[in-house]
């Protein structure tokens, strides 16, 4: 599927049902679409989401955990197999990172396939530190 980026629209909202949610990350074969209502919560608290639609369809999703002032987390951002490599993920990326420009640390973990998306997008190796995790799912 081909699509324009600018008929993309861009939110900031809480207001997403839960199965369009369980779409974008089955899609994207990720395990935490096993734990929907989990899921769920946790987008909806978390500190900012960031939503991409073609019209009422979700087709891509950012969020971040931060303490609010120095540190920010950016867990999650998925967009749709067939809207990849379109701009969506960079324009969520850029606008969380924006909002955060200020804070000490921004931080995310990179999957090896995702490793030069992000290093496009500013993110660089820390150095001299090492991912560390207690996971209770399935590599995504």
């Amino acid at each position: 599927m081909t699509t324009n980026q600018a008929k993309i629209q861009f939110k900031d909202t809480r207001d997403i049902e839960q199965n369009s949610i369980l779409t974008l990350y089955k899609a994207n074969h990720w395990s935490s679409a096993e734990k929907p209502d989990l899921l769920y919560q946790a987008l909806m608290n978390s500190h900012s989401l960031i939503t991409a639609w073609d019209e009422n369809k979700l087709v891509g999703l950012g969020n971040a955990i931060s303490d609010g002032f120095l540190v920010v987390y950016y867990p999650h951002l998925l967009v749709l197999p067939e809207y990849q490599r379109q701009g969506i993920g960079r324009t969520i990326i850029q606008m969380l990172t924006s909002r955060y420009a200020d804070f000490h640390q921004q931080i995310l973990l990179a999957e090896t396939k995702a490793f030069n998306f992000y290093k496009k997008c500013g993110f660089q190796r820390a150095s001299n530190t090492e991912p560390m995790w207690i996971y209770a799912g399935k590599a995504h």
